[in-house]
């Protein structure tokens, strides 16, 4: 039982699951348990009901809701309403949450962050005609619950909603400074990643398997390479909302999981816990993805018989571009090269081009650029920043490759450190200090010295029970780095912060750690 070779629309993805599979799980959270058959005519019922409250085809609904499946069905039901989603991290404050409902202009706002009445009043008054729905079981009249609305359609809406160019989410892309922007990613270039990952071989997954997903929904790595994964491939998907690291592994258990997308940040707790070996029992692959995998985490793992396999991808991207999931000629995958993030996607095309403009060889850093069908049009609302006129985008990320074509990752643009005139990427310093002993994580990046000039400062949360030593540490990664791209200061730290899919957040560390 395999897919089409092509969806036109969501709604005609599930429909035909649906059809195929009408008894089977298609998702579950700790609350709710949806067949096939169940998700269709639920997300046909709430596409109708949005359109009752006067939702018209191309308004913007944002949803700020925790990962479950409410969260699903309101983005299903949106597109196949022909509504425009707007993801929203839950933990955004209220000015972040302002930004993004004012500079995408949502009409509707589906939530789980809204818990008082009060609170949703000083929101309507800044946005008026903003109409609030809530998830979960809770609601009033004055704010009502998505629930009692899907549960009070009857009607089932019509046709496949948004379909091919027309814009399906936008996804506003996090930044270090100033606002973000809003990727504007048309339903073609989601289905199209979707369609890449599904013509690898061995498949990556399948109807059979089980999918588990430790990730936010409102990040374009849980949203289409885990939900849209598993809904494209007819996969029962498992969401998890509040990640505890020995409760997941107990439910992968239970559940049989035979396929796990994550982030760095997952797989690093689920390694200190006793039950890894039972949680990952059935687990047929185990993909990571935004945020490089430390090569001792990969260690640790192949050390317990797990291999972990990661990818590189952006937001842009829809997201995936390169996966080092390589076939071995017997069926299965070979050994994942340390440090590479693999290859270009089937229909995806990656080049290195150096500061010259010219391609960069084999060996030579060159900056990525990616084309495909999977590419966003550019950020809302005029498109601009998007590919150019051949189809290329600028990723800003600087990269390797070697001689087999796998890339492997050296840092962005923006993260080149002028130290005593010469170019430092901290990526690369990242991955010389990871594999010492007793290094858990670091953090290393640019600051001013007494004299303004750049230094390097490495920031290292040490293994439980080891003492840092941080002329050790530099003496030892003298080996295998130039002087200039020693850290002049190692500051031990307790832990390093972390976006919600694992990126450290470097722009909070400060001089004291």
């Amino acid at each position: 039982m395999a897919a089409p070779s092509r969806f036109g629309s969501f709604a005609e993805l599930v429909e035909h699951w649906a059809g195929e599979r009408p008894d089977a799980l298609a998702v579950a959270d700790a609350e709710q348990r949806l067949s096939w058959r169940e998700l269709a005519e639920a997300t046909g019922r709430l596409a109708a009901a949005l359109t009752e409250l006067g939702a018209a085809a191309g308004d913007r609904l944002a949803i700020q809701a925790p990962t479950s499946v409410d969260f699903v069905l309101t983005y299903l039901a949106a597109l196949r309403a022909g509504l425009v989603v707007v993801p929203i991290n839950p933990a955004y404050t209220r000015p972040e949450l302002e930004y993004i409902l004012t500079d995408s202009g949502a009409s509707l706002l589906v939530t789980g962050s809204v818990s008082t009445i009060e609170a949703a009043t000083e929101l309507l008054a800044l946005h008026p005609g903003l109409r609030i729905l809530v998830t979960g079981r809770g609601g009033t009249d004055e704010l009502p619950a998505l629930r009692a609305l899907l549960q009070g359609s009857t009607t089932i809406a019509p046709g496949p909603g948004r379909t091919g160019a027309d814009l399906a989410v936008l996804l506003y892309t996090s930044g270090t400074s100033g606002h973000p922007k809003g990727a504007m990613l048309p339903v073609r270039a989601l289905l199209a990643n979707l369609h890449q990952v599904a013509q690898l071989q061995p498949p990556v997954a399948g109807p059979q398997d089980v999918v588990f997903l430790p990730l936010p929904l409102f990040h374009v790595f849980g949203l289409n390479a885990g939900l849209g994964m598993a809904l494209y491939v007819g996969a029962s998907l498992l969401l998890v909302d509040r990640f505890d690291a020995a409760g997941t592994l107990a439910a992968m258990a239970a559940a049989h999981a035979t396929v796990v997308v994550g982030a760095p940040l997952e797989y690093a707790r689920w390694a200190e816990q006793d039950g890894l070996a039972e949680g990952f029992a059935h687990v047929r692959i185990a993909l990571s993805g935004s945020a490089p995998l430390p090569t001792g985490l990969v260690a640790r793992y192949a050390a317990a018989g797990i291999t972990l396999f990661e990818g590189y991808g952006l937001t842009e991207a829809a997201p995936v571009v390169t996966l080092n999931l390589v076939a071995d000629g017997a069926g299965g995958w070979a050994e994942p090269k340390a440090g590479s993030v693999g290859r270009p996607l089937p229909e995806v095309q990656v080049r290195l081009m150096d500061a010259d403009r010219e391609p960069a060889e084999a060996g030579d850093l060159g900056f990525v650029e990616v084309r495909g069908e999977n590419l966003f049009t550019g950020y809302w609302p005029d498109g601009a920043g998007g590919p150019d006129p051949d189809g290329w985008f600028a990723t800003g990320d600087l990269a390797v490759t070697d001689d087999d074509g796998d890339l492997y990752l050296v840092g962005r643009r923006s993260d080149l450190v002028l130290v005593n005139g010469f170019n430092v990427y901290p990526a690369e310093v990242e991955a010389v200090f990871g594999r010492l002993a007793g290094v858990r994580e670091v953090a290393v990046l640019g600051r001013p010295d007494a004299a303004g000039e750049d230094v390097l400062v490495a920031y290292v949360v040490p293994e439980p029970g080891h003492q840092l030593d941080p002329e050790a540490l530099v003496a030892e990664a003298a080996g295998s780095l130039a002087r200039f791209k020693l850290p002049r200061r190692v500051i031990e730290v307790d832990a390093l912060p972390h976006t919600a899919t694992g990126k450290v957040m470097k722009w909070r560390l400060t001089d004291g750690g």
